[in-house]
């Protein structure tokens, strides 16, 4: 069984479970996901029903209670060998301590963000888990000496790259090649010889309705100064109707040259240039080589009480990455709040556009954040942490 709650940890656990069956044809998956688990083969019980943040959370309480409902009769009805679970915390910890009743074997993927709060979670997912598979490096020390087995494999994104780089008939190697991104451009329609610059207002409801207003304003600023640009939209896969309609209502209204466009990893190979609402696609750009500006808008509310219980010095996940890797250079810029406007974003984007020396040491610091994991295929790994864990469970 593998269970991921929301966008990008749907897509690891479609990536795991490709592999799992390519290794594996006759496995039987079921889970929680969205279309892409569904696609590689996992029989779901559930969609993934995701919420961030305190106000957010309450409008989907409801179908995350029915949610966990399924998952535990199926943990019953099913039995699997080995659980899988996918970051997630809040949902996840209740269904690995009904796992850990029935004696299945618990394997944890992704890990909570323990080190930037609620660190004593570390001593409850031990007591539950069988084993620890991080994605950061730095998180592999904090479950070591906790005395938690705990494996280091690498980043999924970086799989999701190299497969679709593959798929265009080039190597991993390529990346920012002008050959590539002429290529990628091409397959999206977009015109070979043009610069690109790419926009990515997150994937949740509450993330596209604070960040698409701005996020059209800033098209049409930067439409002005730099009229040689294409700009483009990816639609992130398992949308809620809500922010499908959001989505829409631009597409339709707008009178930019926007294109929209479903593949977010082609998209941002593609460009040149990105405004990201922090989260994966921040890291996604980052280990493509796109320069970019994070931007991130919460309720006033949550974003009160996460400024008392966070303890990080950034929001970005490349920026946080930059920091273990040393504690010099430049840091890609953050724009939180009302600091997440078109004056500040465009003035960025500027800054990328014309100072060479700027642009060509962000990209530079992307490249040291990228060769943490060039080496590890982390979908691979995982799943012969799965079959380690399977042998064991049929002892």
């Amino acid at each position: 069984m593998i269970v991921s709650g929301e966008s990008s940890g749907e897509l690891y656990g479609a990536l795991l479970a490709k592999t799992l069956k390519d290794r594996n044809p006759e496995v039987s998956i079921i889970g929680v996901g969205g279309e892409r688990m569904q696609s590689s083969g996992v029989n779901l019980i559930s969609m993934i029903s995701s919420s961030f943040g305190i106000t957010e959370a309450i409008k989907t309480y409801s179908e995350i209670k029915g949610t966990f409902k399924k998952v535990v009769s199926a943990l019953k009805s099913f039995n699997p060998q080995v659980i899988v679970l996918i970051d997630y915390p809040d949902f996840n910890m209740k269904v690995a301590r009904e796992a850990k009743k029935l004696g299945i074997k618990v394997l944890y993927y992704v890990s909570p963000q323990v080190w930037a709060w609620r660190k004593g979670r570390v001593n409850t997912i031990g007591k539950l888990v069988d084993k620890m598979a991080v994605i950061l490096p730095f998180e592999e020390e904090i479950y070591r000496n906790a005395d938690i087995p705990c494996e280091f494999v690498g980043h999924p994104v970086l799989d999701e790259i190299r497969e679709v780089i593959n798929g265009s008939g080039f190597r991993i190697q390529d990346i920012e090649t002008e050959e590539l991104k002429a290529a990628v451009r091409k397959e999206l329609g977009l015109i070979p010889d043009r610069p690109v610059m790419t926009l990515m207002p997150g994937s949740r409801a509450h993330e596209i309705k604070r960040l698409l207003p701005v996020m059209s304003d800033v098209i049409r600023k930067m439409e002005e100064r730099y009229p040689n640009y294409q700009f483009v939209m990816p639609i992130a896969p398992n949308l809620s109707h809500d922010a499908l309609s959001l989505m829409n209502e631009l597409e339709k209204n707008t009178d930019h040259e926007l294109r929209f466009r479903r593949h977010a990893i082609k998209t941002l190979i593609a460009s040149d240039i990105a405004v990201i609402a922090s989260g994966t696609s921040a890291l996604q750009a980052a280990l493509v080589g796109v320069p970019m500006v994070v931007v991130y808008k919460l309720s006033p509310l949550t974003y009160f009480i996460g400024r008392l219980i966070v303890k990080v010095k950034h929001i970005s996940l490349v920026n946080i990455l930059l920091d273990y890797i040393d504690g010099q250079g430049l840091r890609v810029k953050e724009l939180l709040q009302k600091d997440a406007n078109i004056e500040n974003i465009v003035e960025e984007l500027s800054r990328i556009i014309t100072d060479s020396n700027y642009r060509n040491e962000m990209v530079s610091q992307m490249t040291k954040v990228r060769e943490l994991f060039i080496d590890r295929e982390a979908s691979l790994r995982v799943a012969s942490i799965v079959e380690e864990l399977e042998a064991y469970s049929n002892v």
